[in-house]
């Protein structure tokens, strides 16, 4: 299949660069891989670069204050017109939604905030003052409750639920309430963000059925939640590019203190260890299939990893035993969520169960064993 080779350009261009740096024997070489390690320096250097150019994919915000702004769109309340935010980016976790309308905690602070759809915020404070106004929209603007089936969409880390705009295009127009979860994915452990999870499908009364979608990170955010949760309003889950066997990136840049200040502890908690999270973490007990990216080929994008990667996750490492389905599509983890390939077999699966109606599902099998390559 073809892929978009204009986004896919710089990505790949910044892997071949790293190529070239990696395969002289004057320069580094991956520990453990039969190579010398003869300049930390440029090892401090290169992955520092490689991390901010091909795994946070410029996506990271620095700030996430409420500012003022003169954008329009917003929800108008009795005459009255919220502050723009910019939505919750690092700093904010959703806690509830209801029609577009969600409540959000502030991770440093712990201060409470409403935001309307168009990320407007009508109200701050305790969580009770956030949930008593809310009560007073819903009510003037007469907003029913909520029915039917929701697409729960759950982005990586250093992302946010901007991400997924392609796809919650599309999912609206297969007829789903789609609910765009935010959540401080480099601020807090991966268990913490899973708790704020729970608190958005809990707050999803009178729906009837609960599809998701998830990339990288928030696959792992997922399945912390059904370590200690469960909904049995969860019908189907894909996983776009997530790594859950850990990813090697995480284990090369662990001790790198800009990786280390960039995704905090949820960075630290990526690595292949098998004493860490990852190996912990259970399958969802509901129909999931795993998409992947990759070229198909021994060598994937990123020539840094082993065996077929999307640049940052092998795919091997998207591998997870009890998956429906599985497949492997020409495309760079960043571009997973927009890829139009992507989105095409992520509702396919969610109406189907399967990635394509024109080949058997290729199941993962449960007693398949996981090796990091």
């Amino acid at each position: 299949m073809a892929t978009d080779e204009t986004l896919q350009s710089g990505p790949t261009a910044v892997c071949g660069i790293y190529w070239i740096f990696y395969t002289h024997d004057d320069l580094l070489q991956f520990h453990g891989r039969g190579y010398p390690t003869r300049n930390v320096p440029m090892l401090k250097t290169s992955t520092t670069l490689f991390l901010i150019a091909v795994l946070s994919s410029g996506a990271i915000a620095v700030t996430d204050d409420d500012h003022d702004s003169d954008m329009p769109g917003s929800e108008s309340v009795n005459g009255t017109v919220g502050v723009k935010t910019l939505g919750g980016l690092q700093f904010w976790g959703d806690l509830k939604y209801f029609h577009g309308w969600r409540i959000q905690q502030n991770v440093l602070t712990n201060h409470y905030r409403l935001l309307d759809p168009h990320d407007h915020r009508h109200c701050s404070g305790t969580i009770e003052v956030c949930e008593a106004r809310l009560l007073e929209i819903s009510a003037a603007k007469n907003m029913p409750a909520m029915s039917g089936k929701v697409a729960l969409l759950i982005h990586g880390i250093g992302r946010s639920s901007k991400s997924f705009d392609a796809m919650a295009r599309t999912l609206t127009e297969d007829g789903y309430t789609v609910v765009s979860f935010d959540y401080p994915s480099t601020r807090v452990p991966i268990q913490e963000s899973a708790e704020y999870l729970h608190h958005v499908i809990e707050s999803l009364v009178g729906v009837e059925s609960i599809d998701i979608v998830v990339h990288s990170m928030g696959g792992l955010v997922l399945r912390s939640y059904l370590q200690k949760h469960n909904d049995t309003r969860l019908h189907r889950a894909v996983m776009l590019g997530v790594p859950n066997n850990g990813a090697q990136l995480a284990d090369f840049l662990k001790n790198n203190p800009v990786f280390r200040m960039i995704l905090g502890p949820a960075g630290q908690q990526l690595v292949t260890e098998s004493d860490g999270l990852i190996n912990g973490l259970p399958a969802p007990d509901f129909e999931f299939g795993v998409l992947a990216g990759g070229r198909g080929a021994a060598r994937g994008y990123n020539p840094l990893l082993p065996g077929d990667n999307d640049s940052t996750v092998t795919v091997a490492s998207t591998r997870l035993p009890g998956a429906r389905d599985f497949i492997c599509l020409p495309v760079i983890h960043t571009f997973l969520m927009t890829d139009p390939q992507a989105i095409k077999a992520t509702c396919c699966f969610l109406t189907h169960g399967r990635f394509s109606q024109d080949r058997a599902p290729a199941p993962i099998r449960n007693d398949e064993i996981s090796v990091i390559e």
